[in-house]
């Protein structure tokens, strides 16, 4: 079962706050900035999308983050619009927006970490943003109320935020971790269409972060598919206070944060998918007998990319045939007398031929809110799980008005 629901309990790491406001980009006026300070300054590591166009707060951000050798102040977000295909205009908007918000935090831009998310290609109303900032940072709090705005703020075509949270034990003290996410559409691999902040007390350097990070995204991030396309502005920024004392110096402390950092971004990912634009079926979807992870990874974005097998599952078809042909049009060299196909309990193809099964049983398996379906390759002993979705009516209204 896969986990959609944002946290109920929210533990705030040390040395985090935040805050939310309006600076007049969403025409329903609704939150649309958001900030989240450090305090002390916070070691860093991300993550960006593979997209070769960016928006100007990834170009900026990954030059900030270099600049300051992986130190963050505060993290400025704003919903609405992507600040992305805006130019020089964009870019210079929003290195004003990070100079401003450094000003009034008494720090150096460069440890002034932007983002947005929204529409590409609208102007970038800078000016809006930074006539905001002050009330923005005068109200920063350390608590759960604040924390939950936060997450609303940054919300776009979102039905709800994502919010996942621990607190666990390290050598006998407390180490907490929080993470905050949006997406909705535009959810692919490498990355997605997604903003993601994780936040812990635990100390760390840049390099452990990042590291961490890219090991705990491959398995989470990295398996979820909505749409098949890659945003712009795809973003995830691990931050470490290291208020809780608490260190990476062995083994044991490090795989300990390690699974509980990948439990988090999994939960977050989780979310991500099911509330994903349109969906109302969510397949956990297991490539399996692989020759490696590469391979299976190929087969299962082969598969979640199809529209014809995201069509059937939207109308809970048990059509297997679909599946088969997707993998065989993967790209991989597969032999369709290894294959099998199962949905739910059932295997539904058997050595790349029709087998009997309940269909009926099929049809209402597929009807669930989530559903399993495994492909045996028969090559090899790797596997992988990726979450995929339906293509529904409502992701195609959704989209064709989202810019008006």
């Amino acid at each position: 079962m896969i986990d959609t629901r944002p946290a109920k309990t929210i533990f705030i790491p040390k040395g985090f706050s935040f805050s939310s406001g309006c600076a007049g980009i969403k025409p329903s006026g609704r939150p649309d900035i958001a900030l989240i300070a450090c305090e002390p300054q916070a070691s860093a590591a991300a993550a960006f999308t593979e997209n070769q166009v960016v928006a100007a707060p990834i170009t900026v951000g990954r030059g900030f983050l270099r600049a300051s050798r992986g130190k963050v102040r505060a993290v400025i977000v704003n919903s609405g619009n992507a600040n992305c295909a805006t130019g020089a205009h964009g870019l210079n908007g929003c290195k004003e927006v990070c100079t401003q918000s450094a000003r009034l935090l008494g720090v150096p831009p460069r440890e002034i970490f932007p983002s947005s998310t929204g529409i590409i290609g609208v102007t970038f109303p800078a000016e809006q943003i930074v006539a905001a900032l002050p009330q923005l940072i005068s109200q920063c709090e350390m608590s759960e109320a604040a924390a939950r705005r936060f997450a609303d703020a940054i919300l776009t075509t979102d039905t709800r935020p994502k919010i996942a949270s621990s607190a666990f034990q390290i050598a006998g003290e407390e180490v907490r971790l929080l993470g905050v996410a949006k997406g909705s559409g535009m959810i692919h691999p490498r990355l997605a269409t997604m903003l993601v902040y994780i936040l812990t007390d635990m100390a760390a350097t840049p390099a452990e972060l990042r590291g961490l990070l890219l090991d705990a995204c491959a398995d989470t991030f990295n398996c979820i598919s909505v749409d098949g396309d890659t945003s712009t502005n795809d973003t995830v920024l691990l931050l470490a206070s290291g208020r809780s004392g608490v260190t990476l110096t062995n083994r044991a402390a490090r795989k300990n944060f390690q699974t509980e950092l990948k439990n988090l971004c999994r939960s977050l990912a989780e979310q991500i998918v099911s509330d994903g634009e349109g969906v109302r079926h969510v397949i956990r979807l297991s490539v399996e007998k692989a020759k490696s992870r590469v391979e299976a990874m190929q087969v299962a974005r082969a598969i979640c990319h199809s529209p014809l097998v995201k069509t059937a599952w939207a109308g809970a078809d048990p059509n297997w045939g679909r599946i088969l042909a997707a993998v065989g049009n993967s790209g991989v060299r597969v032999d369709p007398r290894r294959i099998n196909i199962f949905i739910g309990q059932q295997k539904v193809c058997e050595r790349g031929q029709f087998c009997e099964f309940d269909r009926v049983r099929a049809h209402q398996d597929l009807s669930g809110r989530v559903c399993l379906v495994r492909v045996e390759l028969g090559r090899g002993s790797q596997c992988v799980t990726f979450y995929g979705t339906d293509l529904t009516d409502d992701y195609v209204h959704i989209n064709a008005e989202y810019s008006t």
